[in-house]
């Protein structure tokens, strides 16, 4: 009975990610679908995979055949609930096309529905399968979701959202070339009105990806869009929820990483509004291959967006205790620090940073010391020369320098472990800064109690 339970807390760790972006870092994942259900955050995206030899639409493409689940408190500690439906639990979908692409779920009347789009068994008059809109049905966020035997009648195209307006009326999105609306039954699996296209939207590029939300009186409508030649987040505001809408900016720009699509989705949580969206952070090679992230965003008096710029630091307050990936740097000195794969052939290992130049630094800001006596800081690092490396903390007022690591010469990964003259408190930010000459390497760094061992 104990083996077993060492077993289950063992699987359970396993669940958890991180706060740094990417969030999800065990596997691929893309078209965050972001909502707050009972006082907690879950994300339903699509699942990247490889294409299986001889399947999916064609080589090198979209490859999608299962649903996952995450959720969070936080927004730093991110649990996977596991598969909750597959392309094989569904008549209606063609499973030789692996086309589970972006879904979302909303709950209403205690019940929670999960909207997925994907090619059908059906084929419209030129003998092409038609992308058709799914529902599958929970009691739960986490599932066990069950598939209706047929996709919403009326409804042809992919990425899917509903939006619940304060009236209690539901309306589905989604899109095909232009972006359609249509209001939902009672049942919220079939429609109520004929589907009409979203006017004084741009005519030209790629428009995909619809999200709709409400604040302030404001309807907004969110997609991406290819202006030139890989997508943006781009917005239109208005006074209703069927339009008609007016083009208001951009959110994000197109991607610094080349990554040719972007799908998103924006919620608020705890007072604090964010943005869900991906990148190929752990495919730099290949963009059919991405990653989810959050960012906080802001509004502008107005209601308008404020534009959001990726980071790899992400959101949260991170906890100590923990490793700190300060990889995902909040900032980094102009020269002298450099990011690489761990392993470049398992990028869900992680990335490390690479100090090489003296006073070359590295800073990695909100970590939660408060209520936490913090004796030692343990680093996981290498190199082949040995160097110095100085750790600070800091905050608006003032930067204490808390430990001189003097790094000796390896060749492999070590674990270093040194005991601290002073306990770190408060919010603080982390800064590391190489002292001297020599060349090493750092994966993660934590702060534990002497005397607690891992």
């Amino acid at each position: 009975m104990k083996k077993n339970l060492i077993y289950y807390l063992i699987f359970l760790y396993s669940l958890k990610s991180f706060s740094q972006n990417p969030i999800i870092r065990n596997q691929f994942t893309a078209d965050p679908s972001a909502h707050v259900f009972n006082g907690r955050v879950y994300v339903y995206p699509s699942h990247d995979i490889p294409v299986p030899e001889g399947k999916g639409l064609r080589k090198d493409w979209f490859c999608m055949e299962d649903y996952h689940v995450f959720s969070s408190h936080n927004l730093i500690d991110w649990v996977d609930h596991g598969v909750i439906l597959t392309q094989y639990q569904v008549p209606w979908v063609d499973s030789t096309t692996f086309s589970f692409w972006a879904p979302d779920c909303i709950e209403k009347n205690g019940k929670y529905f999960f909207y997925f789009p994907a090619l059908s068994l059906e084929k419209d008059s030129t003998g092409r399968k038609l992308f058709r809109i799914g529902v599958a049905i929970a009691d739960k966020p986490e599932g066990p979701f069950t598939p209706l035997s047929e996709p919403i009648k009326g409804v042809v195209g992919i990425d899917p959202c509903v939006f619940i307006d304060k009236d209690g009326q539901a309306y589905l999105y989604w899109s095909l070339g232009n972006i359609y609306v249509a209001k939902l039954k009672e049942n919220m699996t079939e429609l109520a009105t004929e589907p009409q296209i979203i006017a004084n939207l741009p005519e030209k590029g790629l428009k995909e990806g619809p999200w709709v939300f409400h604040r302030n009186g404001i309807y907004y409508l969110t997609f991406p869009h290819v202006e030139n030649q890989i997508e943006r987040l781009e917005y239109a505001m208005g006074n209703n929820p069927m339009g008609p809408f007016k083009m208001a900016g951009v959110i994000m720009d197109e991607s610094p990483m080349k990554c040719w699509t972007n799908h998103h989705s924006i919620i608020e949580y705890n007072n604090q509004w964010y943005l869900f969206y991906h990148q190929n952070a752990l495919s730099p090679h290949f963009d059919k291959n991405r990653s989810i992230c959050i960012d906080s965003l802001f509004f502008n008096a107005d209601g308008t967006i404020q534009k959001v710029v990726p980071t790899n630091r992400g959101v949260g307050l991170s906890d100590p205790s923990k490793p700190i990936q300060i990889d995902r740097y909040s900032a980094i000195s102009a020269k002298g620090v450099q990011i690489h794969f761990i392993d470049s052939l398992n990028p869900f290992e992680g990335w490390k940073a690479s100090f090489s130049l003296n006073q070359a630094w590295l800073r990695y800001n909100n970590v939660d010391f408060a209520n936490l006596k913090h004796q030692k800081i343990t680093i996981r690092i290498r190199s082949l020369t040995g160097g110095k490396v100085d750790i600070y903390i800091a905050n608006n007022k003032t930067t204490k320098k808390l430990k001189r690591i003097k790094v000796p010469k390896m060749r492999d990964w070590v674990l270093l472990s040194y005991k601290l003259a002073m306990s770190p408190s408060g919010i603080s930010d982390l800064i590391l800064k190489q002292s001297g000459e020599g060349f090493f390497e750092i994966d993660w760094i934590r702060f534990d109690s002497v005397g607690h061992h891992y």
